[in-house]
């Protein structure tokens, strides 16, 4: 069989950075997307953290077509017929170069497409990968339909879903308490409302997390993520949740009863519903990740199950970025040393552990196990809404001291056993 030096299966970031390494690196190579194009099936908030993915993307990133540099961080937590918000901001984020960007990830992905291309990679969307192809016993190209394509190595950055992983043998099949559901809409506006509405300068953005009683128990919660002239918002909650909750439960119900909150309507009021998507991502951590490499092959991004929830922070993009270009560099050296081994690859790995990559994924391994207790969903929010409730509460009756105060409110709700099993569990993050 006739073979080229790679195939890319996904053309999300992952998938998109390996392809462009590879080119800028001389190497034939084919990236193969489902979708009608790179970014057309991603419902990613989204933003980008820049600092971690410089080194791997040099004289480039810089220029990407991010949305806003995000300059204050909104956290609200939410209860029935409550909220408490609260920001953070800090001038250092106002100065280049900036921390991170608000991104439309079809804007983004769109032109890491065309950079690849620039540099010899070739793109073919809405080309489905039915199987792999073998040879002896070290992957060798992929089938398409009736149609056959020999490569030297396959790099599979083809989502949480990851179907190639699976059809190599490197991870068992996804189990439901591993996944989420993200369900976006994003909303049309014009920069001078965004900016008179947020308080924002011109270029500033602001990234804002909901949590408490939107996902009504369930473990998950919202975002909003101001774009140039959009505004991203949605939620993302547990599969497993889902499953185990009230049978009149769903995501799309509960993105309508978000949405409609006092607390989200007053951002995206006077809005034109521009995008609506849904798509499964994976909360697993490192603790559900595959194999990554087997002679011949190699995986990157979501794929892998490289993306991080911390509560106050998403990050997968960065590391969807990182690894494309590890595994891309370890395919060249491997294409150079005509050696596509599983032991010559396996130095993927190794590149992964010297970089920031698995290292946070290891740091915080057990975060969605933490994370996953139904009590900060449900008791925490109801505590911080009814502490501050009653400090700013003003009836016919004398005011207590502000301790006592916040002790009787901590006794309802937190001063207990539950509590202490909750502040072990959080110290693993």
């Amino acid at each position: 069989m006739d073979k080229i030096d790679a195939i890319v299966v996904g053309g999300g970031l992952a998938g998109l950075s390996a392809a462009y390494r590879l080119a800028d690196a001389g190497r034939q190579v084919i990236l193969l997307e489902r979708g009608d194009a790179p970014g057309s099936k991603n419902v990613t908030g989204g933003r980008v953290y820049v600092d971690p993915i410089r080194p791997y993307l040099p004289g480039i990133i810089d220029s990407a077509p991010f949305e806003r540099h995000v300059v204050r961080e909104m956290i609200t937590v939410l209860d029935e017929g409550s909220a408490l918000q609260f920001e953070y901001g800090n001038e250092r984020w106002k100065k280049e170069p900036f921390m991170s960007h608000t991104v439309l990830r079809a804007k983004l992905d769109g032109w890491l497409a065309e950079q690849a291309t620039a540099k010899g990679a070739f793109i073919i969307p809405r080309k489905k990968v039915d199987e792999l192809l073998y040879e002896d016993g070290q992957v060798a190209g992929i089938r398409s339909g009736t149609e056959e394509i020999g490569a030297h190595v396959v790099i599979a950055a083809d989502g949480a879903l990851s179907f190639l992983t699976q059809k190599a043998g490197l991870r068992q099949p996804h189990r439901p308490e591993n996944l989420a559901v993200a369900v976006k809409e994003i909303y049309q506006l014009d920069e001078k409302t965004i900016e008179e509405r947020f308080g924002l300068g011109p270029d500033e953005g602001l990234a804002g997390l909901f949590m408490g009683s939107v996902t009504r128990g369930m473990f998950g919660g919202g975002f909003l993520y101001t774009n140039r002239d959009t505004l991203s918002v949605g939620l993302v909650v547990g599969i497993d949740s889902l499953i185990h909750g009230a049978g009149d439960i769903d995501a799309p119900g509960l993105m309508e009863g978000f949405t409609g909150r006092p607390e989200v309507e007053r951002w995206i009021r006077g809005g034109e519903l521009r995008e609506y998507s849904a798509h499964v991502i994976s909360e697993a951590g490192i603790g559900a990740a595959p194999k990554l490499y087997r002679g011949g092959m190699l995986v990157a991004g979501d794929a892998a199950g490289f993306a991080l929830n911390l509560g106050l922070t998403v990050r997968g993009m960065e590391f969807a970025i990182a690894s494309g270009v590890m595994a891309a560099d370890t395919a060249v050296l491997a294409l150079n040393e005509n050696d596509l081994s599983e032991n010559s690859l396996s130095r993927y790995e190794k590149r992964l552990r010297e970089s920031f990559v698995l290292p946070d994924m290891e740091t915080f391994r057990h975060s969605r196990e933490v994370l996953d207790r139904r009590r900060f969903f449900t008791v925490y929010p109801r505590f911080m809404c009814e502490l501050f409730d009653e400090l700013f509460t003003v009836g016919d009756r004398p005011k207590e001291g502000l301790y006592k105060t916040a002790k009787r409110v901590a006794k309802k709700y937190v001063l207990n056993m539950e509590t202490l099993k909750d502040l072990l569990a959080a110290r693993r993050l």
